[in-house]
């Protein structure tokens, strides 16, 4: 509808203050063919969605069930209006201005990543879910149980069964991740990190022996004693974290525990790992850089 509306002819021959009131004539709507969005995984690029570089494990079928059902509801009320006109071109135009005027204020030209825009979000009384968990608790919203079944595409207890689903997949995909990180800062990370500040020791050692201040050495050992202190304190950090999480019985606060309690705990154990891997030496480091993974792959 909208390729038809852009190519009307009869735009040419009438102001745009004539479409703006509404005159019986098919408006030109321009749309944006820019790809601003490039960098969001889930991008609206001129008259499309992308879903862009899902995971290998990751599946495209329910967000596309869900904006396919979404859509033709849409356009199902959209037909309905329009099929009752007694005139289609005003009743085009009134429709497309007050789809506009009801719903312009999800139309948003600035940073979608920024805190600015979650200010303006809630302003404008827009949802803005910042977790997967926020999210997935809404997915049997009245509302939204209310519309699969309008569509025939789920019944309620098809919405129930996958919404248990979702979070389970959740808890579970977030436990595997933590016990993954445990194993690797605790078994490669820290013994790295303490190796390698044992031959600074050394070598500090070795200068104070003949008489030559080892400022250099005492620096960067000090900074790599930090780092392993926070490494082994986050680690404690998030195994009492892990043993919480199986004393829990219901999946929903499991789940919920995953994201304000996990998750925290292994965000800091990578910051005080990150930081340590760009002071220790490379011959040290256990696991190989992004710009060896890049560029020197054999």
């Amino acid at each position: 509808m909208l390729e038809a509306i852009e190519s009307n002819t009869q735009y040419d021959k009438v102001s745009k203050d004539e479409i703006n009131i509404g005159v019986d004539v098919l408006p030109r709507l321009p749309k944006d063919t820019t790809d601003r969005n490039r960098t969001s995984p889930f991008a609206f690029t001129g008259n499309k969605f992308e879903l862009r570089m899902p995971g290998a494990s990751a599946s495209l079928a329910e967000p596309n069930i869900i904006l396919n059902t979404i859509l033709a509801d849409e356009l199902r009320d959209i037909a309905d209006r329009l099929e009752k006109a007694d005139d289609f071109t005003p009743a085009l135009n009134a429709l497309i201005r007050d789809t506009l005027r009801e719903h312009k204020r999800i139309l948003y030209g600035g940073n979608n990543y920024s805190d600015e825009w979650r200010k303006e979000a809630e302003r404008r009384g827009l949802l803005n879910y910042p977790t997967t968990m926020d999210a997935v608790v809404h997915f049997c919203d009245e509302k939204n149980i209310a519309l699969f079944a309008r569509c025939g595409v789920f019944s309620e207890a098809e919405m129930h069964a996958r919404q248990e689903i979702y979070i389970e997949n959740y808890e579970k995909q977030i436990r595997i991740e933590a016990l993954t990180m445990r194993e690797m800062a605790g078994r490669d990370i820290l013994p790295a990190v303490l190796r390698f500040a044992d031959e600074i020791a050394r070598g500090a050692k070795s200068k104070a022996d003949i008489g030559i201040e080892p400022r250099a050495e005492r620096k960067l050992l000090a900074r790599l004693e930090d780092c392993a202190y926070r490494i082994e304190t986050q680690l404690d950090r998030l195994n009492d974290a892990l043993k919480e999480l199986d004393m829990i019985e219901l999946m929903t606060v499991k789940a919920a525990y995953c994201r304000d309690g996990i998750l925290p705990a292994m965000e800091a154990l990578r910051s005080a790992a990150d930081e340590a891997e760009l002071i220790t030496d490379s011959g040290y480091w256990p696991y190989p850089t992004y710009g060896e993974l890049l560029f020197s792959v054999k």
